[in-house]
């Protein structure tokens, strides 16, 4: 496992990515609002009912990582605000820009 250097929510694998994340669902927008603990705080405007934040959250990340929605599961805390995502798919020759495009999302808080 590798994790790169001031992104403690990211490690990264051979074949995927495992993502740390908190998701805060009933927000105003959909954002990336910084870094929680070992987390990636992600603010949702959908409600945790019906798997609706669930839904979102992976919606969310396929939108950041550039990748089809498929390519992103939840592979633990599916009833919980604390939850790893599981991201496949994604060209490891293009990790540096999914690196950079959640920087950016840090600095700027990505909104959608």
């Amino acid at each position: 496992m590798n994790r790169p250097e001031e992104l403690p929510f990211l490690t990264v694998l051979k074949e995927f990515l495992i993502l740390s994340v908190y998701v805060q669902p009933r927000a105003s927008k959909n954002q990336i609002s910084g870094i929680q603990g070992v987390e990636l705080k992600i603010r949702l405007t959908s409600p945790p009912v019906d798997g609706a934040a669930n839904k979102l959250c992976r919606e969310f990340v396929a939108d950041i990582f550039d990748i089809s929605k498929s390519s992103v599961d939840i592979i633990s805390g599916e009833t919980s605000r604390h939850k790893k995502l599981r991201i496949s798919g994604y060209d490891p020759k293009l990790l540096n820009r999914h690196i950079s495009a959640i920087r950016e999302a840090l600095e700027g808080g990505r909104k959608q």
